[in-house]
């Protein structure tokens, strides 16, 4: 039996998010559904992790494993030519028997995007935060969460889980283009760890721009980590800004 891997790409504004769910669209039923009517046969896709509703990805994994000699230029192409326009394959590759997306993937890469000004092109992919933001102090809470940590505190949900803890090997605060009339440019916070909470990143950019722009003192930061109580966090940035950017293997 072959394994393939997929490259994918999708605009997760129309989604409840990857993972199929009986409460609406998700990737994870479309691509399925189009690959079972391909292949001829039934089909269980592996994604190397779950974003939420209204989440983008450039960068998601995916496996499924098949017995059909068709192949994978072909699949690619008819993925391609059958997919809703808001989910492309970037690449179909055959893979080691034992490859996993999701348990052998060593880190992932989320992006997280604010406009500091109104945008009508491209306002489905910024948050729009209109007040002055601290980018030094934003970093810096950023560097503080570097290396393991119980990321309780910003954890939508923790009955199903063993522990808390994850490992950030990257997180940074950047301005990707200069400030334009009327605004303060655009923002890109970036995270790499080795597993990722339900709702972590979107909690953690809620909090830090809590106090990037002065509404919590920088000094709660530490006291909310050790608090492991998601209501000591600040707001849940909205999910339009966050996108799955790279899995590394």
């Amino acid at each position: 039996m072959r394994n393939i891997k997929l490259l994918l790409e999708y605009d997760g504004t129309n989604f409840v998010g990857w993972q199929t769910q009986e409460n609406g669209r998700s990737v994870q039923e479309e691509i399925t559904k189009v690959l079972s009517q391909v292949l001829q046969e039934p089909i269980n896709l592996i994604g190397a992790g779950r974003t939420d509703s209204g989440v983008h990805a450039r960068g998601q994994v995916a496996n499924f494993r098949s017995n059909s000699t068709l192949v994978t230029k072909s699949i690619l192409s008819a993925l391609n030519g059958m997919l809703p326009d808001d989910i492309s394959v970037r690449s179909a590759v055959e893979v080691h028997e034992n490859f996993h997306a999701r348990y052998d993937a060593r880190g992932r890469v989320y992006r997280y995007y604010i406009s500091q000004r109104p945008l009508a092109i491209g306002r489905q992919y910024h948050w729009h935060v209109k007040q002055a933001l601290d980018l030094d102090v934003m970093n810096a809470l950023g560097s503080e969460i570097l290396g393991e940590h119980d990321f309780e505190s910003f954890c939508k949900s923790v009955a199903e889980l063993d522990n808390c803890r994850c490992t950030v090997s990257e997180s940074k605060w950047e301005k990707i283009q200069p400030a334009s009339s009327g605004g303060n440019g655009t923002l890109v916070y970036e995270i790499c760890a080795n597993r990722f909470l339900h709702g972590m990143v979107r909690s953690l950019v809620g909090t830090m721009v809590d106090i990037g722009r002065g509404s919590t003192p920088a000094s709660a930061f530490q006291d909310i980590m050790s608090a492991k109580d998601r209501r000591k966090a600040g707001m849940t940035a909205p999910p339009h800004g966050l996108f799955l950017e790279e899995v590394r293997y």
